[in-house]
């Protein structure tokens, strides 16, 4: 997932932050609360992607480590 133009989970959620911030703060026009809007919702879908990502990374080690018996196992489903 990472590569130069990828930024990292953190970077991602750093300037989602700022984001907020500053449409929360108000003052500017439309167009620029647009941009910052969908700014913030690819943003929002990248970190998403990086959580998931990290979400399979751990089911499998977890998997793992239980044993091929748990492999089926799906950790992290809803009830």
């Amino acid at each position: 997932m990472a590569d130069e133009k990828t930024p990292s989970y953190e970077q991602a959620r750093e300037e989602l932050t700022e984001v907020v911030r500053r449409l929360e703060a108000g003052g500017l026009t439309l167009e620029e609360s647009i941009q910052l809007w969908e700014r913030g919702e690819r943003l929002a879908a990248l970190c998403e992607e990086w959580l998931q990502g990290a979400r399979v990374k751990l089911a499998a080690a977890m998997a793992q480590r239980r044993g091929p018996d748990a492999a089926g196992d799906a950790p992290f489903q809803p009830f």
